[in-house]
């Protein structure tokens, strides 16, 4: 495997940039890899995120939500050129490729099972900008909740990230 990470320290780089650089690389596989808060202190454990249009839960959508602003609370502006014909095309090519996503992220979510915590329901789905290249099949992976005192524990574990890491690279090899 050839990886690319899209940075190699603690620097902003945009939702875009980030797909950029997938698409630079002919990237076959986009992992986005996070560890978020969120205001139920009670919620941990890891979740896998697919593209969709319609969010699969509350939680999911406002995720999404956050994430995909956090290109403006860097004081970035997007611009969107909502042109029709390209927003067809865009959408014929996505519906090739969601299918590849769907199906990894079964099997990155059979695969995290056996070392680190789920959450329930851990295969969501929700419009994050960063999985909306339409050419790369890609997932979100949400490690868990820094807002959680045990997942934060977890996450600070370099054994535990091993376990995870090793979770993740036993489902690409099986994608």
């Amino acid at each position: 495997y050839e990886v690319y990470m899209t940075r190699e320290n603690d620097v902003y780089l945009t939702l875009d940039d980030r797909v950029r650089i997938a698409r630079q690389h002919e990237a076959d596989l986009l992992i986005s890899i996070h560890a978020d808060t969120i205001a139920v202190k009670g919620l941990r454990g890891a979740t896998v995120y697919t593209l969709s249009d319609k969010a699969s839960d509350p939680e999911a959508q406002a995720l999404a939500d956050r994430e995909n602003l956090s290109d403006q609370f860097a004081g970035m502006k997007i611009e969107n050129d909502n042109k029709e014909v390209t927003d067809i095309l865009i959408d014929l090519i996505r519906r090739e490729t969601h299918g590849f996503s769907m199906s990894f992220a079964h099997t990155l979510v059979g695969q995290l099972s056996t070392s680190v915590g789920l959450i329930n329901n851990p295969q969501r789905s929700a419009g994050f900008k960063v999985l909306k290249a339409p050419d790369v099949p890609s997932v979100l992976v949400e490690l868990g909740y820094l807002s959680n005192s045990k997942d934060e524990a977890q996450l600070l574990s370099a054994d535990w990230r091993g376990k995870a890491a090793q979770s993740i690279t036993n489902a690409v090899a099986l994608f």
